[in-house]
């Protein structure tokens, strides 16, 4: 069996999934009596007042899976710095919402003390052959766009029940994957993601539509930053996991995040302003079922981690080829949907 720092990597996601399984019940009864709580109205799909502090639940299940299997090293007490400073802001928010400038302004803190302080940051870049080394500025400018984009991504995409934690589950899996078929399965990156598929095991449980609880704004922040993280951990400390596997694991979220912000754009609407075009609604107006929809999701985003397994492999023209039919899928439904462009027809059958 695959060991991580002596442990066994399936007592790792279980005892975390447990863990998590028994704090998300908790989180509720704490989200119900400080009123974190999300209400229905017309721009959200579920029906039926939802507290939303599970995000809590995931970091405490987190942080019981790293004291029991993690090391102490400067870049780890940099992450947890960052990770409850999220926390605490998240819960803020879930309570009485706080303005984009100013969680933009805490997402730029956390980033620059992983990056200034962990010595996390994005060096060299490889992809097909080619390898890029930045200067040190630019790498530090480089980590820290990148954290805090991966953060609003998963922000921004956590909008149907069980779709972000679905999709970071798939995530961490994909990294763990690829480090065992790499023969490098004793990073850091490796032990952070085997903590993080069991924490988000253990809440989708109560997550999957229909949801009785939501990640919320605490659960999102740090989910967004500890993929960033994971992936400028694999970066720094080997050359494994290039530019091109994160970014193809989390394509769906990135292309629906870059296709909001024209889509708003466009429509004169600023780029944080919430509405109902996202890929999820798309599915939703297909008159899928939210479970349908996320499931539809979830597949998609197992195309894409494949797309990154076979890159591996060394395997590049399979990828290539499978990652342009999902590409061409992405455009179809653009075209074929409101997600970017309103359609005359639709709009006047409404």
């Amino acid at each position: 069996m695959p060991e991580v720092n002596g442990f066994n990597i399936f007592q790792i996601i279980l005892v975390t999934f447990l863990s998590s399984v028994i704090l998300v019940p908790i989180s509720k009864k704490v989200a119900k009596h400080i009123g974190a709580l999300d209400y229905p109205n017309e721009r959200k799909i579920h029906k039926r007042v939802t507290p939303r502090l599970g995000g809590l639940a995931i970091f405490a299940s987190f942080l019981i899976g790293y004291m029991l299997y993690g090391n102490n090293s400067p870049q780890m007490l940099s992450v947890l710095i960052g990770s409850f400073i999220l926390i605490l802001m998240g819960m803020v928010d879930d309570i009485n919402p706080l303005s984009s400038r100013v969680q933009f302004l805490f997402h730029l803190i956390v980033s620059a003390i992983v990056v200034f302080y962990g010595k996390i940051y994005l060096t060299e870049v490889s992809f097909f052959g080619i390898n890029i080394l930045f200067s040190t500025p630019v790498a530090y400018t480089l980590s820290i766009i990148f954290i805090v984009s991966l953060i609003s991504a998963i922000n921004l995409v956590d909008g149907l029940d069980g779709m972000s934690s679905g999709i970071g589950i798939i995530y961490f899996i994909t990294i763990s994957v690829v480090a065992y078929l790499l023969g490098r399965f004793t990073g850091l990156e490796v032990i952070l993601a085997l903590i993080m598929i069991g924490s988000l095991l253990g809440f989708l449980v109560y997550n999957f539509p229909p949801a009785s609880t939501f990640m919320g704004q605490c659960g999102s922040n740090f989910l967004g930053f500890m993929v960033a993280v994971t992936s400028l951990i694999g970066f720094k400390t080997t050359t494994f996991i290039s530019v091109i596997i994160p970014i193809v694991i989390l394509a769906l979220p990135i292309f629906d995040t870059a296709v909001s912000i024209l889509r708003r754009l466009l429509k004169g609407q600023g780029i944080t302003e919430p509405d109902r075009e996202h890929f999820h609604h798309q599915l939703l107006k297909m008159k899928f079922s939210p479970r349908t929809s996320v499931i539809i999701i979830y597949l998609i985003n197992i195309l894409f981690a494949a797309v990154s397994v076979f890159y591996v492999l060394g395997d590049n023209m399979l990828a290539i080829i499978l990652y342009v039919l999902l590409m061409i899928l992405l455009l179809f439904i653009v075209l074929k949907t409101d997600i970017l462009f309103e359609h005359k027809k639709r709009k006047k059958n409404e």
